[in-house]
């Protein structure tokens, strides 16, 4: 099985990832059939290795082959790659605004306008990370240190372990809210089909205009740091737990180094 994805085309091997990561946005989403909440352990060991696999992956995935691009493309290396990380954070930033005024303002007086927005909040966050999918894989077409097979292939298994919990952050509210569980279910799911799309947005981009692999690669670096900062490490962290949960991101960050180190 392995042999036939290393076969397949670029666009290919970004769909394949990007569906796995949709797929375990699904599986979270399908938590609904089964439970009313996940255990807050399990729940917050996942969110610890996950932050720990992004955080590294910025680096070895996105930042570190978008310094090399921009210096071989003889681009202001320091211009272009702080631009891209920070609109890449940016970008999140505006859809949290949004969450935070109609989900937290509004709920009391709008109750499904603010369910609406939670589902937009967290569609708008996988966006970028289908984008980081699509521009890991698409820059493999150009050889660039750091960029590599291995690379692109954990930061989709990163993006697709955080993406558990969002899944079921969707849909048992709505459950807990009246409605079914077919309909949370399916609400839930499709906050990540997104990223299949912008996967192959990103892929398509980059294999066709090299000079934005810089700014791209980069983008993609600052959204997952942001994600990684902003929501998985403080959701993590409110585990009584803390030491242990510390420990799991620090175990994410080493898997990822590690492999980049020996097989990247």
């Amino acid at each position: 099985m392995f042999n036939w994805f290393l076969n397949q085309n670029l666009i290919i091997q970004a769909l394949l990832a990007s569906m796995f990561t949709f797929g375990v946005t699904s599986l979270g989403a399908s938590i609904v059939f089964l439970f009313k909440k996940i255990n807050k352990n399990i729940l917050d060991s996942m969110l610890g290795l996950s932050a720990g696999i992004m955080i590294a992956a910025s680096f070895w995935s996105l930042l570190d082959p978008a310094i090399e691009l921009a210096d071989t493309l003889k681009i202001n290396v320091g211009i272009i790659v702080s631009i891209g990380f920070l609109c890449g954070g940016l970008f999140l930033n505006i859809g949290d605004n949004i969450y935070d005024y109609y989900f937290i303002k509004k709920k009391k007086s709008n109750k499904s306008k603010g369910m609406f927005m939670l589902i937009l909040s967290i569609t708008l966050h996988n966006i970028p990370e289908g984008l980081a999918i699509g521009v890991a894989f698409g820059s493999l077409k150009y050889n660039i240190p750091g960029s590599s097979l291995i690379n692109a292939i954990l930061l989709a298994v990163g993006i697709g372990i955080q993406n558990f919990p969002e899944g079921s952050a969707v849909s048992l509210p709505l459950r807990r809210d009246g409605n079914s569980r077919l309909k949370s279910f399916v609400y839930g799911s499709l906050t990540g089909i997104v990223e299949p799309i912008s996967a192959i947005v990103g892929v398509l981009l980059i294999t066709s205009i090299r000079r934005i692999l810089p700014l791209c690669l980069s983008f993609a670096a600052g959204a997952m740091i942001y994600v990684a900062v902003k929501e998985l490490v403080p959701e993590s962290q409110t585990n009584s737990n803390k030491n242990m949960i510390t420990l799991w991101t620090l175990i994410g960050f080493i898997i990822m180094m590690y492999l980049d180190v020996t097989l990247g």
